[in-house]
C-alpha cells in the first residue's frame, strides 16, 4: 500500500502542476471503488480553480475555494501525469484535465476513494475520513512525551499499534518495520511496556525513516509510481529488514525474520531486536 511517503511525493508532484489552475474537467471511467464516486462530481468542481494541494495521512486534498477533493489511492493505486495525447491504460479509473496537464488515477484493485468534501461543512480535517487520524509524524507535537503518554496502558504489540493510525499517521507497514529496526525494538513487544528512553528512540528513527524515504521519493513498491509515472528507489536500495528474510542482518548477519502480524507481515532481527 502506497504510504506517507508516497503519498507526499504524489502530492509535491500535483502541486506544482496544479496548484493555482484550473481544472477544465474531471472525468469518471469507473465510479465503483471502495466508495463511489459522487455522480455529480465532475459538474462540482470542472471549471473551477485548484487552490492548494495538500495531504493528510495517506489522503491527498485537492483543495478548491468551495471544498476539498479527497483521494486516497488504495492498496496499488497511483496518481499520475501523462502527455496530452497519451491513450488511457486499464485501470484508469478518474482523469483531471488542465490546459496543459492531465493527471490519470490508476487503481487496478478499486480500493482507492475520490471523494468530496463540501467547504459549507466545515474544515476538511473534520471529515469522517480525517476526524480520527493521528497526529502527523513530522508535527512538532510529536514528540517522545507525546508518545509515552499515548502508549500508556496499551497492551498490544507496538507494531500494530503504529500501525493503527490514531497515534501517528503515516507508518504503514513498511515503515513500521525499518523504524522498528533503527530503534532496536522487537515488533511483538507491547506497546505500553515502553519507557521514556526507548519512546524517544522510536519517535526519532520513525522521523529519520520517512525523512529518509521522501528524500528518495517513496519506496519501490511493486505498483507504486510517483506523480511523473517514476518508480521510487529508497527500499530497492536501503531497506534494512523489510523483504529481506532469511537475508543477514546489516549490523549483527543473524538472519532476518518474517513473522504475521494482524495478516501483515513483519520482518525484524532477532537478535538486533530481542526486547
Amino acid at each position: 500500500m502506497p504510504e506517507l511517503p508516497e503519498v507526499e511525493t504524489t502530492r509535491r508532484g500535483i502541486a506544482t502542476i496544479m496548484t493555482g489552475k484550473v481544472l477544465q474537467n474531471f472525468v469518471v471511467y469507473e465510479s465503483r471503488m471502495r466508495w463511489p464516486i459522487p455522480d455529480d462530481l465532475a459538474t462540482t468542481i470542472a471549471g473551477r480553480r485548484v487552490l492548494s494541494c495538500g495531504r493528510r495521512g495517506k489522503y491527498l486534498l485537492i483543495n478548491f475555494e468551495h471544498g476539498t477533493q479527497i483521494v486516497h489511492l488504495g492498496m496499488s493505486g497511483s496518481l499520475r501525469r501523462v502527455p496530452v495525447h497519451e491513450t488511457r491504460r486499464k485501470h484508469d479509473h478518474a482523469e483531471w484535465i488542465f490546459e496543459e496537464a492531465r493527471f490519470l488515477l490508476h487503481d487496478p484493485r478499486r480500493f482507492g476513494a475520490v471523494l468530496w468534501h463540501d467547504a459549507a461543512r466545515g474544515p476538511v480535517d473534520k471529515h469522517p475520513l480525517l476526524a480520527k487520524l493521528g497526529i502527523e509524524p513530522f508535527d512538532t507535537q510529536f514528540t517522545p512525551d507525546y508518545l509515552y503518554q499515548r502508549l500508556r496502558g496499551r497492551t498490544q504489540a507496538i507494531k500494530q499499534t503504529l500501525l493503527a493510525g490514531d497515534i501517528v499517521v503515516g507508518v504503514g507497514n513498511i515503515y513500521a518495520s525499518e523504524s522498528l529496526f533503527l530503534a532496536r525494538i522487537n515488533p511483538r513487544t507491547a506497546a505500553g511496556s515502553l519507557s521514556r528512553a526507548r519512546c524517544q528512540t522510536l519517535t526519532q528513527a520513525i522521523q529519520d525513516t520517512l525523512h529518509n524515504a521522501l528524500e528518495s521519493g517513496g519506496s519501490t513498491l511493486r505498483d507504486y509510481v510517483n506523480a511523473t509515472g517514476e518508480p521510487g528507489a529508497y527500499f530497492a536500495l536501503h531497506s534494512a529488514v523489510y523483504e529481506k528474510s532469511g537475508q543477514p542482518c546489516l549490523l549483527c548477519a543473524t538472519p532476518i525474520k518474517r513473522i504475521i502480524q494482524g495478516q501483515r507481515a513483519t520482518y525484524y532481527c532477532p537478535k538486533c531486536q530481542r526486547r
